[in-house]
C-alpha cells in the first residue's frame, strides 16, 4: 500500500509570497510618507493663501479663513485634462510662492516703514537692511542671514510649486469628493463675505488675500511709475537754480543756522498717550526755560516722504524741495545740480558742515549738498564704547560740533546739517544727560550710571520695552538740544529743530499718519519776524491745530522768508 504525498509548491512560489509579503509590510509605511507630505502641502498652500496684510495679524485665530482663490483655484485644475493640469499647478504654485515671498517683504516694510514695499523702488532698501544687521551681528553674520534668507526664499518658491502640483494631482483622483468639498465652502465663503465675518478684526474669514496682493502689487507698481514721472518733470525746473549767492538768505547774514533732525521724532510722540505726557512735559518746561534765556520758538508739522526709516530720503526731501520717497530717486536727485538749502547757504558765504556720527567711510554726496566739511565716526573722536554710531550720545555729538566748529577763533558764519541719532531704533541704549564740561571726548559715556545700557535682544523680543526706550531716547535728545541752547546760544544761533519720520508702526500706531514737528528757536526777533506770516505756533510744541506743510516745501518757503 502505497501512501499518496501531495506534491510540494515550487520554490519559486514560496519566494514569491515572501515578496508579497515584503511589499504589504512597505506599503503602510510608503502610505503614511505620502500622507504627510501630503498634509505639509496643503499646509504650505493654505498658509498662502490666508496670510493676513501684517504681522502682527498673523495668529492663529486669524488664520480661520476660507481662501476663494484656493476654491477657484482647485475648480479650475480639476477640469483640465492631466497635462495641462501638471503644467497650470506648477506655473500657478511658483506664481503663488513668489507673491508669498513679496508678502514678507510686505509684512517687515508695514511694520517697520509702515509703508507697503515698492516692487520698483524699495530693492536697494535691502542693503540698508543688510547693514542694519552688520551692526547688530557683525559682517558675517549678516551675510550668513542674508544668504539664507535668499536660499529660504528660493526654496520656498520651489516648494510651493511642488506643493500645489500634489494637491492639483490628489484633488482630481477624487474628483467626486473634491467638487462636493468646493461647492459647500464657496457657499461658505460667500455667506461670511456677506455678512462681513470675522473671527479676529480685522481678519474676514472670506479671504482673498492673495488676490488683494496682486491687484495691489499691480497698483504700486503704477503708483511708482506715475510718481517717479511727477518726480522728474518737478526736477527738471528749479526756481532758486541761477539766484546769485549775494540774493540769497541775505535776512540770515552772520548767523549761525543749525539744523538738528531728531531720529524717529514724529507727531506720535506728541499725542500719543503712551508718549505725550512726559515728551510734552520736556517740550514745555523747555519753552518756559529758552524764554527765561532770552529766546523764542515758533513750531508748526511737516509731512514727511517716509515713515519708520529711510531719514536720508526725508533729508534730502526737506533740502531739495523735491519730495524724495525712494532710492531710484535719492540717486537722480544727487547726479543733478538742484541747488540745497546747504548749497544755498554754501552759494551765500556761509561755510557748511555735516555732523553725521553714524556715517562711517566716504560720504559721496557731500559735493551735491555743497558741505565744506564733514564729520563722522572715524573723524568725529567719540571714545565711547558703549555709544558708537547709531547710539552716539547726542550730547558728545553737539559738544563736539560746538568744539570743533563753533568755538574756532575768526570764523565765519556757520550752516550745519546734524542728524541725531540717540533715539535710533532698537532703543536699547539711551544715555543720561550730563555736565558739559564733563563730556570730553565721549568715555565718560562708559561709566556707571551714565545711561540706560539694556541687552539689545532682549528690547527687541518685549514690544513694551521697545516703546519705553522710544520715549525715554526722544525725551533725551529734546532735553540735550534745550540744554546745548542754555549752554551754548547766543544771539547769533538759529537752531532748526526737526523729525525726520515716524517712528515705525508698532511704535506709533497703523494710522500715524507722516507728520514730524519742527521749530525754529532764536534770540533775534526779527528773525521770527520774517516767518510771522507761516501761522506757526509759539513754543517747542505744535498743538493739534498748528500747519501742516509737505516736507518737500520747505525749501522754497524758507528761502522766499529770507531773501531780500
Amino acid at each position: 500500500m502505497s501512501i499518496h504525498t501531495p506534491p510540494r509548491a515550487p520554490a519559486r512560489n514560496d519566494t514569491a509570497g515572501v515578496h508579497r509579503a515584503a511589499r504589504n509590510d512597505k506599503r503602510p509605511r510608503h502610505v503614511r510618507i505620502g500622507a504627510i507630505l501630503t498634509g505639509l502641502a496643503g499646509v504650505l498652500v493654505f498658509l498662502a493663501l490666508v496670510a493676513p496684510r501684517e504681522v502682527g495679524q498673523v495668529t492663529p485665530l486669524a488664520l480661520l479663513r476660507i481662501p476663494i482663490e484656493g476654491l477657484l483655484g482647485v475648480a479650475v485644475l480639476i477640469a483640465l485634462p492631466p497635462r495641462a493640469r501638471r503644467v497650470l499647478a506648477v506655473a500657478a504654485g511658483t506664481l503663488l510662492g513668489l507673491l508669498t515671498v513679496l508678502r514678507v517683504f510686505q509684512m517687515g516694510f508695514l511694520a517697520i516703514l509702515g509703508r507697503p514695499f515698492d516692487p520698483i523702488f524699495d530693492w536697494s532698501q535691502l542693503g540698508s537692511g543688510i547693514t542694519l544687521l552688520e551692526d547688530s551681528m557683525g559682517h558675517a553674520g549678516a551675510i550668513g542671514t542674508t544668504v539664507g534668507a535668499a536660499v529660504a526664499g528660493a526654496a520656498l518658491v520651489v516648494l510651493m510649486a511642488l506643493s500645489v502640483r500634489r494637491l492639483a494631482n490628489l484633488a482630481a483622483r477624487h474628483r467626486t469628493t473634491t467638487v462636493r468639498t468646493v461647492a459647500v465652502l464657496t457657499g461658505a465663503w460667500l455667506a461670511c463675505f456677506a455678512v462681513g465675518a470675522q473671527i479676529v478684526a480685522p481678519v474676514p474669514v472670506a479671504a482673498r488675500s492673495t488676490a488683494a496682493l496682486g491687484l495691489q502689487t499691480a497698483q504700486q507698481v503704477s503708483t511708482s511709475l506715475r510718481d517717479q514721472r511727477i518726480f522728474d518733470e518737478q526736477a527738471a525746473t528749479d526756481a532758486f537754480r541761477g539766484t546769485p549767492g549775494a540774493n540769497l538768505l541775505t535776512a540770515l547774514r552772520g548767523k549761525d543756522v543749525v539744523f538738528t533732525y531728531v531720529e524717529s521724532y514724529g507727531r506720535s510722540a506728541l499725542e500719543n498717550p503712551e508718549f505725550a505726557p512726559t515728551i510734552g512735559t520736556v517740550l514745555d518746561d523747555g519753552t518756559r526755560r529758552l524764554a527765561a534765556a532770552g529766546f523764542a520758538s515758533r513750531s508748526a508739522y511737516l509731512t514727511s516722504s517716509v515713515s519708520g526709516g529711510g531719514s536720508w530720503l526725508a533729508h534730502a526731501t526737506l533740502l531739495s524741495g523735491l519730495r524724495v520717497t525712494n532710492q531710484y530717486s535719492f540717486d537722480k536727485l544727487v547726479a543733478s545740480d538742484r541747488l540745497t538749502l546747504t548749497s544755498a547757504f554754501q552759494r551765500g558765504g556761509w561755510q557748511t558742515v555735516s555732523v553725521m556720527p553714524s556715517n562711517s567711510g566716504p560720504w559721496p554726496e557731500k559735493a551735491f549738498y555743497g558741505i565744506d566739511r564733514s564729520y563722522d565716526s572715524g573723524n568725529l573722536g567719540n571714545r565711547s564704547l558703549t555709544y558708537s554710531g547709531f547710539q552716539t550720545p547726542d550730547q558728545y555729538t553737539l559738544s563736539a560740533f560746538e568744539q570743533s566748529e563753533r568755538s574756532r577763533p575768526d570764523r565765519g558764519p556757520l550752516m550745519a546739517e546734524i542728524p541725531l541719532v540717540s533715539s535710533h531704533w532698537p532703543w536699547a541704549k539711551v544715555p543720561n544727560l550730563l555736565d558739559w564740561d564733563a563730556v570730553g571726548d565721549g568715555s565718560v559715556f562708559d561709566r556707571p550710571g551714565a545711561g540706560r545700557n539694556d541687552p539689545v535682544d532682549v528690547v527687541e523680543s518685549d514690544p513694551n520695552r521697545m516703546r519705553d526706550g522710544y520715549r525715554r531716547s526722544i525725551e533725551y535728545s529734546l532735553s540735550t538740544l534745550v540744554s546745548y541752547v542754555e549752554k551754548h546760544g547766543d544771539d547769533n544761533l538759529v537752531l532748526v529743530v526737526l523729525g525726520d519720520h515716524q517712528p515705525a508702526a508698532f511704535v506709533a500706531g497703523d494710522d500715524a499718519g507722516k507728520d514730524v514737528p519742527i521749530t525754529i528757536v532764536t534770540r533775534d526777533r526779527a528773525v521770527l519776524d520774517r516767518i510771522a506770516g507761516w501761522g506757526w505756533q509759539d513754543g517747542l510744541r505744535p498743538g493739534p491745530r498748528a500747519p501742516i506743510w509737505p516736507m518737500e516745501s520747505f525749501r522754497d518757503r524758507f528761502l522766499t522768508a529770507f531773501a531780500r
